[in-house]
């Protein structure tokens, strides 16, 4: 006969490092009691890890019915944006009416390029105008200045001939005539002299009003004096301007540098200067 054959069977499986008999004598429980009693702390574990289990899973529950929501408006608004652009007409191509905007465009860009012509061409006379009144008044002022240094010199002669005459006949001569201003020199004579005297101290700029008069005087004589360089008594007009009001003006006008005291040749010479 032949040999019975051992029906095969399955071994027994070890005891592994973490069941509940190495539990039971672990050192984590060392007054475990040898029966089922070790069941309890472990069974607590086990509840307290399958109640978080549970929390985890209704977020999870939560956090789907929320992507699902999203998703459904998302795909919502994503179809009416499709029918929308299925039954909406968009006409790229240009109309009659696009035609004739640019026609009253163009028209319009014409008519203000023509306009801008026409200013600058009316401008360009008015300044053409304006050069050709500038040199025409420039000529009237160069035959007036001509004219008026005719005079000045004939005048200039008289006077020394009277003064000869008046030598030799005893009769006391007289100073020259002023030379003649015209109005626009007249303005601006007297805008030099504001700017001059308000320079000067507050007694000059109108604290007394005979002294300001003075220095006008002063600065008057000094402009209208051959190479604007004059002597103390070339200045002094009694009974007005006396030596020592002359004086007082000379001093202020040399300290603020607008008027130069010379005394090199051995006489005291006054020269214009100007506002520094």
């Amino acid at each position: 006969m032949p040999p019975t054959q051992t029906p095969h069977r399955t071994p027994l499986r070890r005891i592994s490092q973490g069941s509940l008999f190495a539990l039971s004598r672990s050192g984590a429980y060392p007054e475990a009691p040898h029966g089922l009693g070790f069941l309890e702390p472990a069974m607590s574990e086990f509840v307290d890890e399958t109640e978080a289990l549970q929390a985890n899973i209704e977020g999870m529950k939560h956090l789907s019915d929320s992507l699902a929501t999203f998703n459904e408006s998302f795909a919502s608004w994503l179809y009416i944006m499709n029918m929308n652009a299925l039954t909406t007409d968009w006409p790229q191509a240009p109309s009659d009416a696009s035609f004739v905007l640019a026609q009253k465009r163009a028209e319009r860009d014409a008519q203000a390029a023509m306009e801008a012509l026409r200013l600058q061409a009316e401008a360009e006379a008015t300044r053409q105008a304006e050069a050709a009144a500038t040199a025409a008044l420039a000529d009237k002022t160069a035959m007036t200045d001509a004219t008026e240094a005719d005079m000045t010199y004939a005048n200039t002669t008289t006077t020394t001939a009277s003064a000869q005459s008046s030598t030799k006949t005893g009769i006391p001569k007289k100073k020259g005539v002023k030379p003649k201003l015209t109005a626009k020199e007249k303005k601006e004579r007297s805008i030099q002299i504001e700017r001059i005297i308000s320079c000067l101290p507050l007694e000059f700029r109108g604290s007394d009003p005979n002294l300001r008069r003075n220095m006008e005087n002063v600065i008057e004589g000094l402009l209208n004096a051959p190479s604007q360089t004059v002597k103390l008594p070339d200045l002094i007009t009694p009974p007005d301007l006396s030596q020592a009001r002359v004086n007082k003006c000379l001093i202020a006008l040399v300290n603020r540098k607008v008027v130069q005291k010379d005394n090199s040749t051995g006489t005291v010479l006054y020269k214009w200067q100007g506002i520094p």
